[in-house]
């Protein structure tokens, strides 16, 4: 299963949760549960240090949407994000056992 959707869609949704319910923690749930799952699949297929690169990518992007979102409004930026994020997971992770199956 291809981890993009999932990290892009847990920044979506940890941001969506957050402004419908005002709780902001709450929306971090969703963060850390999308990043998680994420960081298990990541560490399988790529290893630990490009994983610490995804996750790093992961909180720069939710950290980059809020000052972002200063500039473009808010969920712009956080199109933006998990395009960002959603390219990346793809690029390093999901790509990468796609190439080793069509090498084999």
């Amino acid at each position: 299963m291809p981890t993009w959707p999932v990290a892009a869609g847990s920044l979506a949704l940890g941001f969506a949760v957050a402004q419908a319910t005002g709780v902001r923690p709450l929306g971090g749930v969703a963060l850390l549960a999308g990043a998680g799952w994420c960081a298990l699949r990541w560490k399988d297929r790529v290893g630990t240090g490009r994983t610490a690169g995804l996750v790093g990518l992961y909180a720069a992007a939710f950290v980059g949407s809020h000052v972002l979102a200063h500039a473009i409004g808010a969920w712009p930026s956080v199109a933006v994000v998990c395009a960002v994020v959603a390219g990346g997971s793809y690029a390093v992770a999901d790509a990468a056992p796609a190439r080793r199956a069509i090498n084999a």
